[in-house]
């Protein structure tokens, strides 16, 4: 049985993810590449995820909760709005859970750039946390 992404438990991680991780195809979208991202966190791809960063906003280093005991939990889209001038937003939540620590419930609305033909990442905000 092939391994299932952690973006999406219904489809096989060498058809998903596991291609834009090994850089065989860039996404197609700004939601294929939330969800390689997700897949990256989950996978602790660190440096992925500071490739598809917007160069703009890509910080030097990335802090990454490395704990063996932090487990996902699955990843749900809510929206994805391609403006249609290079730019689009993804809304999702994600989930995890650290040791018996209660579970965590991470929701985003992220933005995203097409330069060149390839998606990036560029901040996002967190609905209800105060400012």
């Amino acid at each position: 049985m092939p391994h299932a992404c952690p973006c999406n438990p219904s489809a096989a991680y060498a058809a998903c993810c596991q291609p834009l991780h090994e850089g065989r195809t860039p996404a197609g979208s700004a939601e294929a590449l939330m969800r390689s991202r997700y897949s990256a966190y989950v996978l602790g791809l660190r440096d992925y995820l500071l490739a598809t960063w917007h160069p703009d906003t890509c910080p030097a280093a990335l802090d990454m909760d490395d704990s063996p005991d932090t487990r996902w939990l699955g990843l749900d889209v809510k929206r994805h709005v391609d403006a249609g001038d290079g730019t689009a937003l993804v809304e999702f939540v994600a989930r995890y859970k650290v040791g018996g620590a209660p579970a965590v419930r991470m929701h985003e609305i992220s933005r995203f750039e097409c330069r060149d033909g390839i998606w990036l990442y560029v901040d996002g905000e967190f609905p209800g946390k105060a400012r």
